[in-house]
């Protein structure tokens, strides 16, 4: 089964768009990226920047394909982490940030 860009995947992204846009409007660290854990730019349009939004598929759409419109697979990402990432498993960060007061 091959990717697919019907309707129903740019609703998908769309709506997924507005749920991190929502939930970086409110300070949720939801809606920072899954890989990187920094804040995505929710100012410009999804995939124009590196740090710009982007859907990536938790389980990649090359090995899942049947998960590929299922909401519950989306992660928010920036486009260079996700592009980075590719179908790979994410490099695992340095660890937790240390808070500001530290």
């Amino acid at each position: 089964m091959a990717r697919t860009n019907t309707a129903a995947d740019h609703r998908l992204r769309e709506e997924f768009f507005a749920e991190g846009k929502r939930l970086d409007a409110q300070g949720d660290p939801a809606a920072n990226c899954w890989i990187c854990s920094q804040r995505v730019d929710y100012q410009v349009a999804p995939n124009t920047t590196p740090d710009s939004h982007n859907l990536d598929h938790f389980k990649p759409v090359r090995n899942y394909p049947e998960l590929q419109g299922d909401p519950s697979n989306a992660r928010h990402s920036h486009a260079a982490c996700n592009k980075s990432r590719g179908a790979k498993a994410p490099s695992p960060g340095l660890g937790e940030a240390v808070p500001d007061w530290w």
